[in-house]
């Protein structure tokens, strides 16, 4: 029985949503468990997708949080 964690940022996928609508969960728990069966062999029925959201400020890379980042970036400054 797989268990399949996936996370996505809280931003949403299109300007004005800040979160994953429903139909975009139900996309990505209907292709991960269709990879885990093409590829595992694993029914559908034992699959198991949970999906996380994570808030912007939970999150980061490049040794700064998100919006941080994205800022520096933006500035177009390097470390």
């Amino acid at each position: 029985m797989p268990i399949v964690t996936v996370q996505v940022t809280r931003e949403g996928s299109a300007p004005g949503r800040n979160s994953v609508t429903a139909e975009e969960k139900a996309a990505i728990i209907k292709g991960v468990s269709e990879v885990l069966l093409n590829v595992l062999n694993k029914p559908l029925e034992s699959t198991y997708v949970v999906i996380e959201e994570v808030d912007l400020d939970n999150w980061g890379w490049g040794g700064l949080p998100t919006v941080q980042y994205r800022q520096k970036r933006a500035a177009g400054t390097k470390s």
